[in-house]
């Protein structure tokens, strides 16, 4: 269908040397887009740089750390430098520190919210400030499960990212005039690098499941298509909103009790 067609335009990735990056990226190459794609060290990006080429596709590699102004600001200027344009801005850069909440340290809860949510927003400023003069834009916010719920352990991550989900509506507000949607993609349990060693647990994977209505995590397939729609002519009307991608374990769903013998 035409309106999930992204060719011609240029579509802006942070957080892409490796997981979920990647997979969104590489799904908005298929769907047409030319790509610039970010990492904090542009060394990391030379082979899926290399692997976005082999497509057909424009993808320039760009340094930048999400925690420095200075740094986001070169990166969107080089961005513009590299395709004149940014079309899809896709806010995926992010971390997470795994503690309980009476060891969460200050320096902890600054690199995560420093991270997720006030660098997704500097980011989106930059960015919007291009997108504004050209009358166009679809900014996508990568939040989480923990956008809508809370879990120990968690707690400056869902912090982030239910902040994600707060500044995603009000970006979608301040710049709806503009001809900019603002939205807010939300994964499940998904495995990454970062939570690959939970995986390794196979009565972990099996609680997990049991917890899920569809009864199992999330594969990158699930990801690609809503990360299109939320980039293209299809989501149109749409802005402001924060898609789950989670297999419907935000609707509460509860391990089954065991069977009474």
């Amino acid at each position: 269908m035409k309106e999930f067609d992204l060719t011609g335009r240029t579509a802006l990735v942070t957080g892409c040397s490796r997981g979920l990056g990647q997979i969104f990226a590489e799904a908005l190459a298929e769907a047409g887009a030319d790509l610039v794609v970010t990492s904090r060290r542009e060394e990391d990006l030379a082979a899926f740089q290399s692997k976005i080429q082999q497509m057909g596709r424009s993808c320039a590699a760009l340094e930048c750390d999400v925690r420095d102004h200075d740094s986001i600001e070169r990166m969107v200027d080089a961005a513009h430098r590299a395709s004149a344009k940014i079309d899809i801005l896709v806010n995926n850069a992010g971390c997470n520190v795994r503690k309980p909440a009476l060891d969460v340290t200050w320096d902890d809860w600054n690199l995560v919210l420093d991270t997720n949510l006030r660098g997704t927003f500097f980011v989106s400023q930059a960015v919007a400030r291009r997108m504004i003069p050209a009358g166009y834009g679809r900014i996508v916010n990568i939040g989480s499960l923990t956008s809508v719920s809370g879990s120990a352990g968690l707690g400056p991550y869902g912090a982030s990212r239910g902040g994600v989900k707060q500044l995603t509506m009000s970006l979608a507000d301040d710049w709806g005039r503009h001809g900019i949607t603002v939205n807010c993609l939300a994964p499940g349990w998904f495995k990454t690098a970062q939570n690959a060693v939970m995986y390794e647990n196979e009565e972990w994977v099996e609680y997990l499941s049991d917890r899920i209505p569809l009864k199992r995590p999330g594969r990158p397939s699930d990801l690609r298509g809503a990360v299109v729609f939320l980039a293209s002519e299809a989501s149109a009307y749409i802005t402001g909103q924060t898609l789950l991608i989670d297999g419907g374990m935000s609707t509460g769903a509860t391990r089954a009790l065991p069977k009474r013998s």
